[in-house]
């Protein structure tokens, strides 16, 4: 094949954010590249987020990828909050003036966008390992990367980095015109996929003397269940049996209810970590997505924030092409990290509120318990908690 040689924008990974901004650079009318060092089939299979924020949604759908996903994905209108063997259900509508989220796995939000990509959008090439970002603060940085056994360089007017933590694009960024904040937890994820249908039509977020718990959904026929470990725990120490045990002792309510099982088709210990790098942009290599800030999924922020992210450096890049102004680029790091440390504060008062840390003493319990009870009190807590989970604006 022919390799590209330059172009407009360089985009390196072709996840969820990469794949979107190529969209709406397309429909722009700006030429841009996409490298993805893994092949379509893993890309197209990896097992991460799936809740989209309200503006996640209308996003795809203004930019043409939101038609399986209006059909086959599933509107919520509530979550669940379980304690001491209490429910409570939050209205989000109510509480947010009539936003909602929708179920929808973010596998299947990359195979739409790659089946657009691939059918009327830019260049772009699986298994391409990106190597190298050069002259990030120059007029023309390069990527460097080899496919299909050669190595070749793209010549770039920008280049965006939406691939990840260990990712060369913040690797291109020197040390010291760098921050990284960082905070771990001290227990992980066990998250399972399981072949029977949910046992309650919204999600549950369960705090329990055991651990936390979260019973979610892919499918009207697939679970995604999750149940709080310590830190190294190996999946193969948790057999099936055990699992959904763990799972119905940490969502027993005072009301009957009974946890649906069924075969287990997936286990993967996630860890939990926040984390935020500034600068977004360093001369013309920016950052978007898990490059720039992760958080822990508790809050499901990570996909959504990845899409804000590329929504603002879209519409900086469209002005840019358009009128030859960079105002909005000049300004998408601190436009794009305002809503991420939102976020941030968010996903980890929903991670702390709700689990169980190893040395987590009695009055730390009940402080957890009063945070809770006042978010069945007050209408105030519940409102914040639900413009929170259903996003803040893109803007």
């Amino acid at each position: 094949m022919t390799h590209p040689r330059h172009t407009t924008v360089g985009i390196i990974g072709g996840g969820p954010a990469g794949l979107l901004l190529a969209r709406l650079l397309h429909r722009s009318g700006i030429d841009c590249v996409v490298l993805e060092s893994r092949d379509r089939a893993y890309v197209e299979r990896r097992q991460r987020a799936g809740i989209l924020e309200q503006g996640t949604v209308e996003v795809l759908r203004a930019c043409g990828a939101g038609e399986r996903m209006d059909r086959a994905g599933l509107v919520h209108d509530g979550i669940e909050l379980r304690w001491n063997r209490r429910a409570h259900r939050l209205d989000l509508p109510a509480l947010t003036g009539g936003r909602r989220v929708m179920v929808y796995a973010q596998t299947e939000v990359v195979k739409d966008l790659i089946a657009l990509q691939l059918a009327d959008g830019a260049p772009l090439l699986f298994g391409a390992q990106a190597l190298a970002v050069t002259g990030a603060d120059t007029a023309r940085p390069g990527i460097r990367y080899r496919h299909q056994g050669r190595e070749q360089t793209l010549t770039c007017d920008y280049v965006v980095g939406c691939d990840g933590f260990h990712g060369v694009a913040r690797q291109a960024v020197p040390e010291s015109a760098r921050r990284t904040y960082e905070r771990s937890y001290p227990y992980s994820w066990l998250g399972v996929l399981a072949e029977v249908p949910p046992s309650h039509d919204e999600l549950v977020y369960a705090h329990s003397a055991r651990g936390f718990a979260l019973f979610s959904m892919r499918t009207p026929t697939l679970s995604r269940l999750y149940l709080q470990v310590p830190n190294g725990t190996d999946p193969a120490d948790w057999p099936d049996d055990r699992i959904w045990d763990e799972l119905e002792a940490r969502g027993a309510i005072g009301a009957p209810w009974k946890l649906a099982r069924g075969p287990l088709t997936a286990k993967a210990v996630l860890p939990m970590r926040s984390s935020v790098t500034e600068p977004m942009r360093y001369g013309r290599v920016l950052l978007a997505g898990d490059a720039a800030h992760i958080v822990p999924p508790t809050g499901a922020k990570g996909l959504n924030l990845a899409v804000a992210d590329v929504t603002v450096l879209a519409r900086a890049l469209d002005r840019l092409h358009r009128t030859g102004s960079t105002d909005l680029l000049d300004a998408y790091s601190d436009t794009c990290l305002r809503r991420v440390w939102r976020a941030e504060h968010f996903s980890y008062f929903m991670t702390t509120a709700l689990h169980t840390a190893p040395d987590q003493s009695p009055f730390d319990t009940r402080l957890q318990l009063a945070q809770l009870d006042r978010l069945a009190g007050s209408p105030h807590a519940a409102a914040e908690l639900a413009e929170n989970y259903t996003g803040l604006p893109l803007l």
